[in-house]
């Protein structure tokens, strides 16, 4: 995942560090009585297998297993949409990034800050009811900004990964800590910033830090415990040298070097896939009636000088599929075959029926690529069906990185960077918002750092180019783009949709949008006042309809901050 472009350029090898200090400053919540929480909806199992269907809740970070975020109430809509006000607004006190996802349970909403805060409050009338703040270590490193983008919620327990790389456990009703464990050494560059979920008693969760010499990992915990379950290392100690691609999963030459690639490996040094990077930023789908989770990983380290690391760096770069009761392997896809761009991915997939190359409705899962595409997979094996038209510009592609600086109009942003994307099951068309940001990339020899960062060179943006953004649908069933909606910035945050055919996407200039699902269409935007880069969330309570955003701005592409949770109604 690219970093801050000012960090990358600035350091080269330097140690991103987030003090505890700060975190545990009593900055937000003082003097704020708790008010009791009316009542508490436990949720069940049978509630987040049928969260897809649920008008009334958003029950996991991208509203069900399937990761659609696809909302099923149609109170507001495309006719009425032009009317929607400010229903509430709810300060953390938090001031930094903000990527969190809304979770409501029955009326009752949480929401995460970053350095690890958890507030819950009325979904109604944003009244807090508790606050709980995690007490982060001595040393916490991490690549992007100090961000979470959620809990997940089961059986009356929340969960949250945190900045110093824990698993924890909270009472959802009083915010108690029920457990805490370690899931990594942060020294060593593991940290935990993404929203994990939770099926079957099982706590899922992966772990960022492929810019930093980790080996990345999916590891899964008992939800009443905190006992690990099992662990999936997506580098693979044996084998990771693949299949020595020459294509990406479009077909276009990447221009390795692969015997030179081969004699660096036949000289040994077998054991590089300890630090080999493959982070794995995002809340992974289940399939519960398979017991299968699908989850994307990020790219090798250094990320930009790949002579320190020969093969395809398996599971890099790919889409995976393990057993949810062991994790064991049950197939992958790779995309981009010994990245040196940084090209990872990191956009959640999902779950959706697509057509075949026949024609025929099948279970598909697609994934939004950082190179700029929509890939379509058949669910059962991982083939490959289609890879949609591209959302952003090719020229250059593949373009080695020299030290002098090699300029590629696909910056290591992406496309798609993790911003989840959205889809509409009924248009058969999925939302995706990207990035233009044409690079130069920079390479530079660099050896292992011990748990700092590891970039091997730098990319920097163009100078004197435009850098803009789109939010863009796509066809799942041809590949075909439908509609783009250009920008005035680089889009992060993700997007929603909801039955009312209207799409939500904010920027990060302040302005939150509702789009004409069919036509793109801008019907409606407001001005949040900071950057709203997390994904929207949409409810329903006593039969009224609500979206909710935290615009809270982005550190990665330096979006203003701010602390608030805008809550729109009609």
């Amino acid at each position: 995942m690219a970093v801050n472009n000012m960090l990358k350029t600035l350091a080269v090898t330097g140690l991103v560090v987030a003090s505890s200090a700060y975190a545990q400053e009593p900055i937000a919540g003082a003097g704020v009585k708790a008010n009791p929480m009316p009542k508490f909806t436990s949720v069940s199992q049978d509630m987040l297998n049928n969260a897809a269907k649920d008008g009334k809740n958003w029950l996991l970070p991208n509203g069900s297993y399937d990761q659609t975020r696809h909302h099923p109430a149609s109170q507001i809509n495309t006719g009425n949409v032009a009317k929607l006000r400010p229903a509430f607004v709810f300060q953390t006190g938090i001031v930094e990034s903000m990527e969190t996802a809304p979770i409501v349970v029955d009326g009752v909403m949480f929401v995460t800050t970053s350095y690890n805060h958890v507030y819950a409050i009325n979904a109604v009338t944003g009244e807090q009811y508790w606050h709980y703040k995690h007490k982060i270590g001595p040393v916490s490193t991490y690549c992007c900004g100090p961000n979470n983008k959620g809990v997940a919620v089961s059986e009356g327990k929340l969960f949250m990964g945190t900045l110093d790389a824990k698993l924890v456990s909270l009472d959802a009703k009083t915010g108690k800590l029920l457990w805490e464990t370690e899931i990594a050494d942060p020294e060593l560059g593991y940290s935990e910033t993404m929203a994990p979920s939770v099926a079957n008693g099982k706590v899922l969760i992966g772990t960022n830090g492929g810019e930093y010499g980790v080996r990345g990992f999916v590891k899964a915990y008992d939800a009443n415990s905190g006992k690990l379950a099992w662990t999936f290392h997506t580098i693979p100690e044996k084998g990771h040298e693949g299949v020595w691609a020459e294509n990406d999963a479009t077909g276009r030459n990447m221009k390795r070097n692969i015997a030179a690639e081969k004699a660096a490996l036949a000289k040994g040094g077998g054991d590089f896939y300890k630090t080999l990077g493959g982070g794995v930023w995002m809340t992974p789908a289940v399939d519960v009636k398979t017991n299968t989770v699908f989850f994307v990983v990020g790219n090798p380290s250094p990320d930009l000088y790949g002579a320190e690391r020969p093969g395809d760096n398996l599971y890099t770069d790919s889409i995976v599929a393990v057993d949810l009761n062991t994790g064991n392997y049950k197939w992958h896809y790779q995309y981009v075959a010994h990245d040196v761009w940084d090209l990872d991915a990191v956009s959640p997939p999902i779950l959706v029926d697509v057509k075949d190359k026949n024609g025929k409705m099948i279970p598909g899962v697609i994934h939004g690529g950082k190179t700029g595409h929509i890939y379509v997979h058949d669910r059962s094996n991982g083939n490959l069906i289609r890879f949609s038209e591209p959302m952003v510009s090719q020229e250059g592609l593949w373009t080695l990185p020299t030290k002098e600086g090699a300029r590629m109009s696909l910056g290591a942003n992406g496309g798609v960077e993790w911003s989840p994307m959205a889809v509409n099951p009924g248009l058969r068309l999925a939302y995706a918002v990207n990035l233009e940001q044409p690079m130069t990339y920079h390479v530079e020899a660099a050896a292992y750092p011990g748990g700092k960062l590891w970039l091997g060179g730098a990319f920097k943006n163009s100078v004197g180019e435009e850098q803009f953004g789109n939010v863009t649908a796509v066809n799942i069933d041809t590949g075909k783009v439908v509609w783009k909606a250009r920008t005035d910035q680089p889009m992060i945050g993700g997007a929603l949709s909801t039955a009312g055919n209207l799409v939500f996407a904010g920027e990060g200039n302040g302005w939150f949008k509702a789009y004409d699902a069919k036509t793109g269409k801008v019907l409606w935007q407001y001005q949040c006042g900071a950057g709203v880069n997390a994904p929207a969330t949409s409810y329903t309570v006593n039969g009224k309809q609500y979206i909710a955003v935290a615009a809270g701005g982005n550190t990665q592409l330096d979006f203003k901050r701010g602390n608030s949770v805008f809550v729109f109604a009609l």
